[in-house]
Protein backbone atom coordinates (compact mmCIF):
# COMPACT_ATOMS: atom_id res chain seq x y z
CA UNK A 1 0.00 0.00 0.00
CA UNK A 2 1.29 3.63 -0.78
CA UNK A 3 0.24 5.96 2.25
CA UNK A 4 1.10 9.57 1.07
CA UNK A 5 -0.71 12.00 2.48
CA UNK A 6 -1.22 16.00 2.14
CA UNK A 7 0.48 17.70 4.69
CA UNK A 8 -2.35 20.36 4.79
CA UNK A 9 -4.63 17.85 6.22
CA UNK A 10 -2.43 15.56 8.49
CA UNK A 11 -2.38 15.32 12.61
CA UNK A 12 -0.60 13.66 15.06
CA UNK A 13 -1.20 13.01 18.72
CA UNK A 14 -0.66 10.23 21.32
CA UNK A 15 -1.48 9.20 25.13
CA UNK A 16 -5.05 10.65 25.05
CA UNK A 17 -5.95 8.08 27.94
CA UNK A 18 -9.05 9.03 27.80
CA UNK A 19 -11.22 7.76 30.59
CA UNK A 20 -7.86 6.64 32.89
CA UNK A 21 -8.12 8.07 36.31
CA UNK A 22 -4.80 7.05 37.38
CA UNK A 23 -3.02 9.50 34.49
CA UNK A 24 -3.54 12.48 35.51
CA UNK A 25 -1.90 12.25 39.33
CA UNK A 26 0.80 9.72 37.59
CA UNK A 27 1.78 12.34 34.48
CA UNK A 28 0.51 15.59 36.93
CA UNK A 29 -1.92 16.31 34.22
CA UNK A 30 -4.16 19.75 35.10
CA UNK A 31 -7.43 18.39 35.29
CA UNK A 32 -9.70 18.04 38.10
CA UNK A 33 -10.89 14.54 37.56
CA UNK A 34 -11.46 12.38 34.41
CA UNK A 35 -14.28 14.10 32.93
CA UNK A 36 -12.68 17.12 32.71
CA UNK A 37 -9.54 15.61 31.09
CA UNK A 38 -11.50 14.06 28.77
CA UNK A 39 -14.00 17.06 27.42
CA UNK A 40 -10.98 19.87 27.38
CA UNK A 41 -8.38 16.45 25.11
CA UNK A 42 -11.74 16.37 22.60
CA UNK A 43 -12.46 20.00 22.66
CA UNK A 44 -8.78 20.46 21.87
CA UNK A 45 -8.76 17.97 18.99
CA UNK A 46 -12.03 19.36 17.47
CA UNK A 47 -11.16 22.64 17.42
CA UNK A 48 -7.93 22.23 15.22
CA UNK A 49 -8.71 18.85 13.34
CA UNK A 50 -11.97 19.25 10.85
CA UNK A 51 -14.28 16.67 9.61
CA UNK A 52 -11.87 15.80 6.78
CA UNK A 53 -8.40 16.08 7.97
CA UNK A 54 -6.36 13.06 9.04
CA UNK A 55 -5.65 11.87 12.48
CA UNK A 56 -2.54 9.27 13.36
CA UNK A 57 -3.12 8.25 16.50
CA UNK A 58 0.11 7.25 18.43
CA UNK A 59 -1.36 4.72 21.35
CA UNK A 60 -2.95 4.82 24.30
CA UNK A 61 -5.84 5.96 23.15
CA UNK A 62 -8.93 4.92 25.65
CA UNK A 63 -9.28 3.01 28.73
CA UNK A 64 -12.36 1.31 29.44
CA UNK A 65 -15.49 -1.35 27.64
CA UNK A 66 -17.35 -0.31 23.92
CA UNK A 67 -19.64 2.39 25.96
CA UNK A 68 -16.55 4.64 26.92
CA UNK A 69 -14.73 3.93 23.04
CA UNK A 70 -17.69 4.66 21.35
CA UNK A 71 -19.17 7.86 23.42
CA UNK A 72 -15.36 9.12 22.36
CA UNK A 73 -14.82 8.05 18.97
CA UNK A 74 -18.20 9.31 18.12
CA UNK A 75 -17.30 13.28 18.56
CA UNK A 76 -14.07 13.03 17.40
CA UNK A 77 -13.40 15.29 13.95
CA UNK A 78 -11.30 13.27 11.67
CA UNK A 79 -10.02 10.18 9.88
CA UNK A 80 -7.90 8.57 12.91
CA UNK A 81 -5.21 6.02 12.11
CA UNK A 82 -4.25 4.09 15.46
CA UNK A 83 -1.22 3.13 16.16
CA UNK A 84 -1.54 0.73 18.71
CA UNK A 85 0.39 1.65 22.47
CA UNK A 86 0.40 -0.90 25.20
CA UNK A 87 -2.79 -0.41 27.02
CA UNK A 88 -5.15 -0.39 23.69
CA UNK A 89 -3.88 -3.90 22.84
CA UNK A 90 -5.70 -5.17 25.60
CA UNK A 91 -8.75 -2.31 25.40
CA UNK A 92 -9.39 -2.96 21.83
CA UNK A 93 -12.60 -4.44 20.52
CA UNK A 94 -13.82 -5.68 17.09
CA UNK A 95 -16.58 -3.18 16.72
CA UNK A 96 -14.46 -0.18 17.56
CA UNK A 97 -12.37 -0.96 14.17
CA UNK A 98 -15.18 1.16 12.24
CA UNK A 99 -14.35 4.16 14.02
CA UNK A 100 -10.67 3.64 12.33
CA UNK A 101 -9.36 4.11 9.00
CA UNK A 102 -6.96 1.26 10.11
CA UNK A 103 -5.60 -0.20 13.34
CA UNK A 104 -1.64 -0.80 13.10
CA UNK A 105 1.28 -1.87 15.16
CA UNK A 106 3.66 0.75 13.30
CA UNK A 107 3.12 2.69 9.81
CA UNK A 108 5.74 3.82 7.56
CA UNK A 109 3.79 7.06 5.23
CA UNK A 110 5.00 10.21 3.62
CA UNK A 111 3.20 13.32 4.29
CA UNK A 112 4.44 16.12 0.96
CA UNK A 113 7.40 13.79 0.08
CA UNK A 114 8.92 13.56 3.98
CA UNK A 115 9.03 10.26 5.27
CA UNK A 116 7.68 9.47 8.59
CA UNK A 117 7.87 6.11 10.94
CA UNK A 118 4.92 6.28 13.53
CA UNK A 119 5.19 4.19 16.25
CA UNK A 120 3.76 4.12 19.86
CA UNK A 121 7.04 4.33 21.59
CA UNK A 122 10.75 5.87 20.83
CA UNK A 123 12.99 3.67 18.58
CA UNK A 124 16.67 4.02 19.09
CA UNK A 125 17.63 2.96 15.56
CA UNK A 126 15.11 3.03 12.59
CA UNK A 127 15.33 2.08 9.03
CA UNK A 128 18.99 3.14 8.67
CA UNK A 129 18.35 6.25 8.17
CA UNK A 130 18.17 9.34 10.07
CA UNK A 131 18.61 12.32 8.03
CA UNK A 132 15.41 11.72 6.02
CA UNK A 133 13.05 9.81 7.96
CA UNK A 134 11.53 11.19 11.16
CA UNK A 135 9.98 8.80 13.89
CA UNK A 136 7.39 10.59 15.96
CA UNK A 137 5.94 8.46 18.63
CA UNK A 138 4.39 8.74 22.43
CA UNK A 139 4.41 6.44 25.15
CA UNK A 140 7.01 8.22 27.72
CA UNK A 141 4.89 11.44 28.38
CA UNK A 142 7.25 13.94 28.07
CA UNK A 143 6.50 17.69 29.53
CA UNK A 144 8.12 20.40 27.67
CA UNK A 145 9.96 21.48 31.03
CA UNK A 146 10.45 17.86 32.91
CA UNK A 147 10.84 14.88 30.87
CA UNK A 148 10.13 12.64 34.09
CA UNK A 149 11.30 9.24 34.68
CA UNK A 150 12.69 8.65 31.02
CA UNK A 151 14.96 11.81 30.62
CA UNK A 152 18.04 9.78 30.50
CA UNK A 153 16.95 7.45 28.14
CA UNK A 154 15.37 10.66 25.84
CA UNK A 155 18.50 12.37 25.69
CA UNK A 156 19.52 10.00 23.38
CA UNK A 157 17.01 10.93 20.62
CA UNK A 158 17.90 12.28 17.55
CA UNK A 159 16.64 15.50 15.89
CA UNK A 160 14.79 14.06 13.77
CA UNK A 161 12.79 12.14 16.45
CA UNK A 162 9.65 13.73 18.31
CA UNK A 163 7.11 12.85 20.85
CA UNK A 164 3.55 14.29 19.71
CA UNK A 165 1.83 12.88 22.92
CA UNK A 166 -0.67 15.37 24.70
CA UNK A 167 1.28 15.57 27.17
CA UNK A 168 4.01 17.61 25.38
CA UNK A 169 1.52 18.79 23.24
CA UNK A 170 -0.68 21.21 25.17
CA UNK A 171 -3.23 18.12 25.21
CA UNK A 172 -3.70 19.16 21.20
CA UNK A 173 -3.18 17.23 18.57
CA UNK A 174 0.26 18.90 16.29
CA UNK A 175 0.24 19.59 12.73
CA UNK A 176 2.56 18.05 10.11
CA UNK A 177 3.34 22.22 9.79
CA UNK A 178 3.98 22.38 13.40
CA UNK A 179 5.81 18.92 13.55
CA UNK A 180 8.05 20.16 10.56
CA UNK A 181 8.99 23.61 12.19
CA UNK A 182 9.69 21.95 15.48
CA UNK A 183 11.82 19.29 13.68
CA UNK A 184 13.74 21.34 11.47
CA UNK A 185 14.91 23.65 15.11
CA UNK A 186 16.14 20.21 16.28
CA UNK A 187 18.37 19.59 13.58
CA UNK A 188 19.42 23.37 13.41
CA UNK A 189 20.14 23.11 17.66
CA UNK A 190 21.75 19.82 17.25
CA UNK A 191 24.26 20.71 14.44
CA UNK A 192 25.61 24.16 16.40
CA UNK A 193 26.22 21.53 18.95
CA UNK A 194 28.31 19.54 16.70
CA UNK A 195 30.56 22.48 15.70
Amino acid sequence: MNYKFDGSRVFFTSDTHFNHTNIIRFCNRPFKDVSHMNETIIANWNRVVGLEDIVFHLGDFCLGGSAEWVNVLSRLNGKIYLISGNHDIKNLRQNYTKYFEQITMQMYIEVDKQKIYLNHCPFLCYGGSYDDTWQLFGHVHTRRNNTGKDASRLSMLLPTQYDVGVDNNDFTPVSFAQVKTIIGKQIEHSKKGEQ
